[in-house]
């Protein structure tokens, strides 16, 4: 079976990844700096997982990790809008020259495929919806030109070196090991952790922007699929084909839990996109991608993960 390497593999994403990679007979290899991730989240796969505590702008340690590696799948990142804005310098540093870093790594190494993680935000606020992979791109904060830094250059790389690169845009992915802590968490974590206390979340605006919210087993099976696929250079959605409001999503919690906690509504942060929805058909058709988890499982799963 192959060997992958897995950035940010102590992340929410990247724990996940890595241990679907070893069910599937995977030999997996992870770096992660430990700045967002956490080790805890590698304890049921640390026998078999070849961990790695480092950065991934370590040019001399990534050289290192990639050599021999078929797959690289590229999770690490500075995560979350709010905190780039806030500051805007490390958000930059560590996903861009991370980014290029990896990736050189993995050209010198010929690895055969590099599958990098974007986002929804590339798109901006464009009102079109659902978004495709043809409109336009317009980040809109320095998170978002990350990101849009990311994919340009992994799909550079597979026309200048002999190596096939894929882009995955994520649509706001949520489930079990997401850190629902600090003033930059993802709001289903951090809301299932307020009102598993009895607290009122607090919505940022009139709670009608709208998310395509995807579950975390779709966000890996979708890694997967384009690191195994022959296809190359190509960006693709990441999503559920659905969306869902910020006060849909309280409205749901408040049923699983039997609760009735209204949200508190504050101001608008800068930088967030008034809506997100994927159209999921490039995928579909390039990759065979299909949602395997929906939002309300997905939600169920997650919300029984933190009690």
């Amino acid at each position: 079976m192959p060997t992958a390497l897995v950035t940010g593999v102590a992340g929410f994403i990247g724990s996940n990844l890595a241990d679907e990679l070893l069910d599937r007979g995977y030999t997996v290899r992870g770096i992660d700096n430990l700045v967002t991730g956490r080790e805890s989240n590698l304890e049921a796969i640390a026998d078999e997982l070849s961990f790695h505590q480092g950065d991934i702008r370590d040019a001399e340690l990534m050289a290192d990790l990639t050599s021999g590696v078929d797959y690289v799948f590229h999770q690490a990142a500075v995560p979350s809008v709010p905190r780039s804005v806030d500051d805007p310098v490390t958000s930059t540093d560590a996903n861009c020259t991370g980014t290029a870093t990896v990736l050189d790594a993995a050209r010198r190494a010929d690895v055969e495929c590099v599958v990098v993680a974007s986002s929804s935000s590339v798109y901006g606020s464009s009102q079109k919806l659902p978004k495709v992979e043809t409109m336009p791109e317009n980040p809109e904060s320095p998170y978002a030109l990350s990101k849009y830094f990311t994919e340009k250059l992994a799909l550079q790389c597979s026309d200048l070196y002999d190596i096939d690169t894929v882009a995955l845009r994520y649509f706001n992915i949520f489930g079990p090991r997401q850190d629902p802590a600090g003033d930059y968490a993802a709001v289903i974590p951090k809301f299932i952790d307020l009102m598993l206390r009895g607290e009122r979340p607090v919505i940022y605006g009139d709670g009608e922007q709208s998310r395509d919210f995807t579950y975390i087993d779709n966000a890996v099976e979708a890694n997967i699929l384009a690191a195994e696929r022959d296809v190359t250079g190509e960006a693709f959605n990441v999503g559920c084909d659905d969306r869902f409001t910020i006060n849909e999503l309280v409205h749901r919690l408040n049923e699983l839990l039997g609760t009735n906690l209204d949200p508190i509504y504050d101001e608008p942060r800068p930088g967030d996109v008034r809506h997100s929805h994927a159209d999921i058909s490039k995928a579909a058709e390039l990759l065979g991608y299909e949602p395997v988890v929906d939002f309300d499982e997905g939600l169920t799963h997650t919300l029984t993960y933190y009690e």
